[in-house]
Order: structure tokens, then C-alpha cells, then sequence
């Protein structure tokens, strides 16, 4: 359970973006309008997606054109793995972010997968790799860092 499940979480609505045990289904960007309030937009994940080269090729300019073209961005959330150090990539997105100045939010989604006495030690080591001092715990199963997320969310409103 990843991104389209905290969306999912999120929102309160258990089908609003595709889940699939498979990483990778989401291959477009996908925009959901949420009260007339939000708009959050799904854009394809780069990490464990297990899509091929060529069908991953395609997304970094089209995420890319997006992040960078969109100035009513007000936040993007950066979703990691709990259970994992970050990726080359997850650190390749992050300064790429920074170099275009767009606010950034680090989350650590399936953190319910990480006993309680090894979530210091993975949030601590998921902030330093990627340059944070803020990174959300998350479970779309549980509910953990929901609330969290929300107020961090709205704040940037």
C-alpha cells in the first residue's frame, strides 16, 4: 500500500485512485478535485514501479513539465517507503524539487510495517538522506500521520 493508498486514506474514499498490489499501475497524472477545495494530483510513481524501461523513460519529462510548469502547486507530497532507506531516485527528486523551489513534504507511507522501537531510527535515517527534518509517518492502514498530514496540507492552502 502506497501512494494511491494514502490518497485513499487521505480523502476517506476507498476507491477514489486505483490500488493494485502490483507497484506502478499509476501511468498517468491523474487530478481529483476533493469539496471544491483541493485538487490533489496523482502523478506516477519512479521508485519500485514494476513497468517497463521504456514506459518509465516517459514519465520523468512528464512529471517533470508538470511540476515545473504548475506555479499553483502549494505542496508536493514526497512519499517513501517506511520500511526502506530512500532511493537514488528519491534523493534525485527531492533536489530536484529544491531547485525549483516547490514546498515539499516527506512521508513514510506502510510505517505500521516498522515496530514501534525501529521508527526513530527509519525516520531519522529517511530525513537525512533526503535533507528534512520533517518526515510524516504514515499507514493507510491504521490511519497513523492522517491528521498530521491534513494540517500540513491546509496550511499551505
Amino acid at each position: 500500500m502506497g501512494k494511491s493508498s494514502l490518497l485513499n486514506c487521505l480523502i476517506g474514499r476507498k476507491k477514489l485512485a486505483r490500488i493494485s498490489s502490483t507497484p506502478g499501475r499509476t501511468q498517468t497524472i491523474n487530478f481529483f478535485e476533493i469539496d471544491d477545495t483541493f485538487i490533489f494530483v496523482d502523478l506516477p510513481g519512479y521508485g519500485y514501479a514494476k513497468v517497463p524501461e521504456g514506459v518509465r523513460a516517459r514519465w520523468a519529462p512528464m512529471i517533470e513539465e508538470f511540476l515545473a510548469e504548475d506555479r499553483l502547486i502549494k505542496i508536493t507530497v514526497v512519499i517513501v517507503d517506511g520500511r526502506h532507506r530512500p532511493s537514488k531516485l528519491d534523493v534525485l527528486m527531492m533536489g530536484w524539487l529544491g531547485q525549483h523551489r516547490i514546498p515539499t513534504q516527506v512521508v513514510a507511507t506502510k510505517i505500521d510495517k516498522v515496530s514501534k522501537n525501529k521508527r526513530p531510527a527509519a525516520l531519522s535515517e529517511i530525513g537525512e538522506v533526503l535533507g528534512v527534518d520533517n518526515v510524516v509517518p504514515f499507514s493507510a492502514v491504521t490511519g497513523e500521520g492522517k491528521k498530521q498530514l491534513w494540517r500540513i496540507i491546509q496550511n499551505k492552502r
